[in-house]
């Protein structure tokens, strides 16, 4: 016997309390084993009784459903064994006997099916095999019936004397046949509904990989960017093809060319011939400036998910490696290849003949963001060599920058083959630009009715020998020609006019005839106030993350509306800028050259054009901070949601977009981006330690809705790395902010207003996030007794508990609480305390075991008769009122069984702790 005092007890009562604890000592002590009930004193007053409440974790139609499958799987199991002894002992009846052997196995086989399916971490949404109760309740009657007519039952110790070969089958073939009709109607009842959540389940698996948007080559952003034209890039392609293939060909093709030379727009039309084909696996158009396309955050698991649809055997390994690690889209680029990729192609099930090839198109690889990734990726990819039965040939294009250079070099002899575009003969690229150029002004001719002779066979020659080898000259040049707001002939001259500077570079002659005109017949003044205004709106625009409209880039630049798309109106031929009915699409880069072209370092001092790169980064770091801490920024609960427990997949686009509009999100998830490149530290009490001081709580619930959580710690780290090494309060805040998101990342990302209510109750009291943000700890939460001190505080087991908590119940006054264990006894009784209850009067605690004298003072039944049962409840991981969500369970919380009285919760625990909740939210 042992006894807890409960914190907050009224010290009157405390008294009677070790009294009662003296008596069931003295009236125990000649029992042979002790009853481990521990007795706890409830701080809480005026609680009505209510009824006793031994459950499980599931709803009750749940909990009878997974009985019936667990007790189906046991009893079909007999039943197989069963048959088998009959089919050794009786020659008349084989065939019979090896029918409903059959049919019981299959049964056995999709019984355990559901098992693992409902048991699995998404059994709360699959809602056809959780409603299958009946079914398998029928199922298990007739399985049980069966089993008694063939158990050999009194006689069998008779029968034993002569052998098996005294069994006699008891069912007449007909019998046999409407037995196994019956199974047939249970099993395609059981297969069906199997079958909608298994597909259910494999949405839900692929769901649980985020993906980078617009990164496939058919992306609608994309969709009108350009492909090759007929007969160009003809010999290129035919050699992608041979390679493709040749079944002893290198797995990894490298099409490599300095900037403009049309790599991308070879990747997507190479990528579209295979698509057409059935033969593409997967595509990732990387783009920097464009969000998750700029990094390799969300590159392996675009690429796994693409290679499902092709693969779909590929779902198996998947969806092991989400239950080993639901985070595993966070993890290491290593871990997410081999799990997500490698692994479960090479454990597919496949003959020799079914071997299947996949092409994987990746474009762009130098543009993402972290050279060690792209070396990753690489010496990643170089690992697929020989793979079977799945095998890939990936095609990679990109510069020849040095990451990527040092990436290759480093892969055994064998792997890749490579073709370098700038080194194609000049008399190629001489004819495919020639195409371009009559194509693209032809159309310009036809669309702006002018005359037949325009342009003259000599004009597109000198465009010719301006662009060579660079289409990106090419595609620019005739986009500012084409421009509506001026006479293309006009324009056609001003690009010619560079052919005679020999002075100027490749790009200068791409972009200068467009940028020079901007400021044509300007003074001075008006000159610098316009190349300002260029370097901070257009310079915003080439160095943001990710792409925004022009709406938003006015709320986050703090300009207006006009004035940026006055700005804008003579770029389109180098910048994708939307039609005004189209503003809430976000201005784009047309090709990542123009942005090379304004921050070269070389024309600083010397081009009006020229942006300053870290200067920008600082402003628009200052912007982002001044947005997120304004009056329509962050702030709690901001997309005005009901309920605590809403969850993250139950709110809609609209909604979120409503509370946290595009340049608000952006401001979220690129602020610390814009402070890394500004290149300057944080130290205690300046504007970023003010802002986390106050905002951080809001910043994570705002992640949370923006299905961003996974990148938190790595942003804290980040913030780590910049804080200065003498800054003690911001490095302790930021420490504990880890710490914080760590612990609670599960609940952030399936529901944001839980940052308030389970984060903050659970953290522990020493924590500075709990003591910084504790004016926003729901009061209508509490937990007795109070939380432990720090992080690191190890989880205490009540006295008299070895074991794990099996049975709690209240008294019916509610000021106390009992708790059985399982490594107990009574006298003369053996087994489990695995049910606790008090008697309505008070004067006995029954048990399972038996019942417990305990000499307390009667207690009035008549003060009970308007008495009120709990509507709180524990389903899943969650503390539920009416059914409705409202606190969810850190892990080492989730009680093995749970006593109520109105608004009090007693949960008991496999470590042999018990925890008390007092929720009052109506």
């Amino acid at each position: 016997m042992s006894c807890g005092q409960q914190s907050g007890c009224n010290p009157a009562r405390l008294l009677s309390f070790l009294e009662l604890k003296d008596r069931l000592q003295h009236s125990l002590q000649h029992q042979t084993g002790l009853v481990a009930v521990c007795f706890y004193e409830c701080a809480a007053v005026d609680l009505s009784p209510g009824p006793h409440h031994f459950s499980t974790l599931c709803s009750i139609d749940g909990l009878s459903a997974a009985a019936s499958v667990a007790a189906i799987i046991d009893i079909s199991a007999k039943v197989a064994s069963l048959c088998f002894q009959y089919s050794v002992a009786v020659k008349d009846a084989k065939k019979d006997i090896e029918c409903l052997q059959r049919k019981v196995t299959d049964i056995t086989g999709l019984v355990e099916k559901i098992k693992q399916l409902s048991d699995g971490r998404d059994k709360a949404r699959l809602s056809n095999t959780h409603g299958l109760s009946d079914s398998l309740k029928g199922c298990l009657q007739m399985l049980k019936e069966l089993k008694e007519k063939l158990e050999p039952g009194k006689g069998h110790k008779a029968m034993s004397r002569f052998g098996l070969r005294a069994l006699k089958w008891p069912f007449t073939s007909k019998q046999v046949e409407n037995i196994v009709s019956g199974l047939e109607r249970y099993e395609q009842i059981l297969a069906l509904a199997l079958q909608v959540d298994q597909t259910i389940h494999q949405k839900l698996d692929l769901a649980k990989l985020p993906i980078a948007k617009g990164a496939s080559f058919d992306s609608h952003m994309d969709e009108h960017n350009a492909r090759c034209l007929a007969n160009t890039r003809v010999e290129l392609q035919r050699q992608i093809a041979e390679w493709v293939e040749d079944s002893n060909g290198k797995p990894i093709f490298w099409l490599n060319g300095m900037a403009g030379t049309g790599k991308s727009t070879i990747a997507r039309t190479v990528a579209k011939t295979f698509a057409k084909q059935d033969k593409l696996g997967a595509s990732f158009f990387f783009k920097k400036g464009e969000g998750e396309r700029g990094n390799a955050t969300r590159f392996f698991t675009t690429i796994a998910t693409d290679l499902v649809a092709r693969v779909p055997g590929m779902i198996v390994g998947i969806r092991k490696a989400l239950d080993a690690d639901p985070a595993i889209s966070g993890r290491a680029l290593k871990d997410q290849f081999e799990k997500l990729i490698l692994y479960p192609l090479s454990e597919i099930q496949q003959t020799a003949s079914q071997a299947l090839a996949c092409i994987v198109v990746i474009d762009a690889l130098d543009e993402c963001e972290r050279e060690e990734d792209i070396q990753a990726i690489l010496k990643l990819l170089a690992r697929t060599k020989d793979m079977k039965p799945v095998s890939l040939r990936i095609l990679v294009t990109s510069r020849p920058e040095l990451p990527t250079r040092l990436g290759f070099k480093q892969m055994l002899d064998g792997t890749y083959q490579d073709l370098v575009l700038h080194n194609v003969p000049r008399t190629t690229i001489e004819h495919d630009i020639t195409l371009f150029f009559t194509h693209e002004l032809k159309k310009i001719q036809e669309q702006r009715s002018l005359s037949s002779d325009w342009p003259s066979r000599d004009q597109i020659q000198a465009l010719v020998v301006l662009a060579i080898p660079l289409f990106i000259f090419a595609a620019t040049a005739c986009r500012y020609i084409a421009d509506g707001r001026d006479n293309p002939k006009r324009r056609l001259e001003v690009v010619l006019q560079y052919q005679s500077t020999t002075h100027v570079s490749k790009l200068d002659r791409t972009y200068l005839p467009i940028l020079n005109q901007l400021f044509d017949d300007e003074d001075e003044a008006d000159k610098q106030r316009r190349t300002s205004e260029f370097r901070g709106i257009v310079g915003s625009i080439i160095v943001l993350e990710s792409p925004l409209s022009i709406p938003s880039l006015a709320r986050l630049l703090q300009l207006s509306k006009e004035d940026i798309r006055c700005r804008l109106d003579s770029l389109h031929s180098v910048l994708s800028v939307p039609v005004d009915k189209d503003e809430d699409e976000p201005v784009r880069l047309l090709h990542l050259s123009f942005r090379d072209f304004l921050v070269d370092a070389q024309k600083q001092g010397k081009s009006p054009f020229w942006v300053d790169e870290t200067e920008t980064h600082q402003r628009l770091a200052s912007r982002c901070l001044q947005l997120m801490s304004g009056s329509k920024g962050l702030r709690q609960n901001m997309c005005k949601l009901l309920l605590p427990g809403v969850r993250k997949s139950e709110i809609d686009e609209e909604t979120i977009a409503s509370g946290l509009p595009p340049e608000l999100q952006y401001a979220c998830r690129y602020w610390v981006h814009h402070l890394e490149q500004k290149k300057r530290n944080i130290y205690n009490g300046d504007s970023v330690h003010l802002f986390l001081q106050k905002y951080l709580l809001y910043w994570l619930e705002a992640m949370s809705l923006i299905g961003e959580v996974y990148k938190c710690i790595y942003i804290i780290n980040r913030l780590q790395a910049l804080a200065d090494p003498d800054t003690s309060a911001v490095l302790s805040f930021l420490h504990d902010a880890k710490r914080f998101t760590l612990r609670f990342r599960s609940i952030l990302e399936d529901a944001p207003l839980q940052v308030y209510i389970s984060a903050l109750t659970f953290a522990p009291k020493r924590s500075i996030i709990r003591k910084t943000f504790a004016g926003h700890i729901a009061g209508w939460v509490s937990r007795i007794p109070k939380v432990e001190d720090d992080w690191d505080a190890c989880r205490s087991t009540l006295e008299g508990h070895s074991g794990s908590v099996n049975a709690v119940a209240f008294s019916p006054d509610g000021q106390l609480a009992a708790t059985g264990s399982c490594r107990s006894t009574l006298e003369g009784h053996s087994g489990f305390v695995d049910a606790v209850a008090f008697s309505l009067d008070g004067q006995f605690l029954r048990t399972n075991r038996g019942d417990i004298p305990l000499s307390l003072p009667p207690i009035r039944t008549s003060s009970f008769k308007n008495r009120e049962s709990s509507n709180l409840f524990i389903q899943d991981q969650w503390v539920t009122r009416n059914q409705q969500p409202l606190l969810w369970l850190p892990s080492e919380y989730r009680p093995v069984c749970i006593a109520l009285h109105k608004d009090i919760i007693c949960l008991g625990h496999s470590s042999g702790r018990i925890t008390f909740l007092k929720i009052t939210c109506k």
